[in-house]
């Protein structure tokens, strides 16, 4: 798929405008850095699906200091987090605020939505669960999703660090893309697989525990920073290559 194809193609499929340009926006960028698996090919792959969610709206269900509560309520997590993260930025928190989300699937790279948090002045993490394709590395039956953990820092010089991992040694959006086999789809380290697979599962029992709602949900933390580490980082890095650096 060409790029310029994306937004007409989204638009065939029913999504009004504004969501259109939310999820091209999306795609296009993981495309730009090089992330293929959570790119155009996405955009196929919504295109096999029986039935997709063009009615539905996410909901912030619970408001609380420190804490909210969102519920996709049947729309595509990419609009789900797009929300979430535009409500952080119009209302940060006073210091921290973990924010739940339910039903929340796919998401898409979580690197992506840190970022924006990262370029609005605030630290972001947040991890996600997806369908347990993670197997243990000794044997027995898939446990834990990809569950990938991103985290951005944002810097007085506007180039925030933007970490974002997978736990498998592929994504499944890299074989959705043709771009790895089904068999190569497991917990990344090698003779030291079992680290990736623990984080794994720990990641998804952390969503499943703060998550009320049957599904795939995601859990974000958003900050204001208290110091601005990232210059100094860079300072010692020497022009290294940083997480999130590129395009």
């Amino acid at each position: 798929m060409r790029p310029e194809e994306a937004r007409p193609r989204l638009a065939a499929l029913g999504f009004p405008p504004a969501e259109v340009e939310t999820l091209a926006e999306h795609f296009l960028d993981a495309e730009r850095r090089g992330q293929h698996g959570h790119g155009l090919s996405r955009i196929e792959w919504l295109e096999s699906w029986e039935e997709l969610p063009r009615d539905a709206s996410p909901r912030r269900i619970v408001v609380e200091p420190g804490y909210e509560r969102w519920d996709g309520d049947g729309t595509l997590g990419y609009l789900t987090l797009a929300a979430v993260v535009a409500a952080q930025l119009a209302d940060p928190p006073a210091h921290a605020r973990v924010v739940v989300c339910a039903r929340t699937f796919p998401t898409g790279s979580l690197g992506y939505w840190v970022r924006k948090l990262a370029d609005g002045g605030l630290v972001g993490v947040l991890t996600a669960t997806s369908p347990r394709r993670l197997a243990p590395p000794a044997g027995g039956p898939p446990l834990a999703g990809t569950n990938p953990l991103a985290v951005a820092i944002p810097s007085s010089d506007g180039r925030p660090v933007v970490t974002d991992v997978s736990m498998g040694a592929v994504t499944y959006g890299a074989v959705l893309a043709g771009l790895a086999r089904p068999e190569e789809l497991v917990p990344f380290g090698g003779d030291q697989s079992h680290k990736a697979f623990a984080l794994a599962l720990g990641l998804h029992l952390l969503v499943d525990a703060l998550v009320p709602a049957e599904g795939f949900g995601a859990v974000l933390l958003v900050a204001r920073p208290e110091a601005d580490p990232v210059p100094a980082l860079r300072g010692l890095a020497a022009g290294v290559r940083l997480p999130g650096d590129g395009v």
